[in-house]
């Protein structure tokens, strides 16, 4: 089962029980993913955030992690979050059934699953490139992007 890190205090900016995905907004393979999400994600149950808005950046904030190098995508719910492999996990169980397959790589240690990821994120702008800055959501899809309500 992945592990979450848990904080003393709720998540800011989040309903209770919601979901949201932090990835880096200018990683080209990291939009794809959030595409990705928007595509097959049809109960909507996982909200987005690019790690470089305020809202990414208050919730970086908030779970101790560094709020200038993004190197792992993160899911955040309630007063847990998940980084890395677990981070995967985490938001594969909340897709429909087909895509839950991913779950079976679980069989791989921890920090095997978390070399492999760390290999692909630490080399994503080489292999994949990146924007010049971060994409804004297509307005069909700015329900899906966590804004913060003040």
């Amino acid at each position: 089962m992945p592990t979450s890190q848990t904080r003393p205090s709720p998540a800011p900016l989040l309903k209770p029980g919601e979901t949201v995905l932090l990835f880096d907004g200018i990683c080209k393979l990291c939009n794809g993913w959030a595409t990705f999400l928007i595509r097959h994600d049809h109960q909507q149950r996982i909200r987005l955030a690019a790690v470089q808005s305020p809202e990414g950046q208050a919730l970086l904030a908030w779970a101790g992690l560094p709020l200038d190098q993004f190197d792992t995508m993160a899911v955040i719910r309630d007063r847990h979050f998940w980084v890395r492999s677990d981070a995967c996990f985490e938001i594969a169980a909340l897709l429909p059934g087909r895509w839950r397959a991913v779950m079976l790589l679980r069989i791989f240690p921890r920090w095997l699953r978390d070399w492999a990821y760390d290999r692909v994120a630490l080399n994503r702008y080489r292999l994949f490139g990146k924007y010049d800055t971060c994409l804004l959501p297509d307005p069909d899809h700015e329900q899906r992007f966590l804004k913060a309500s003040i």
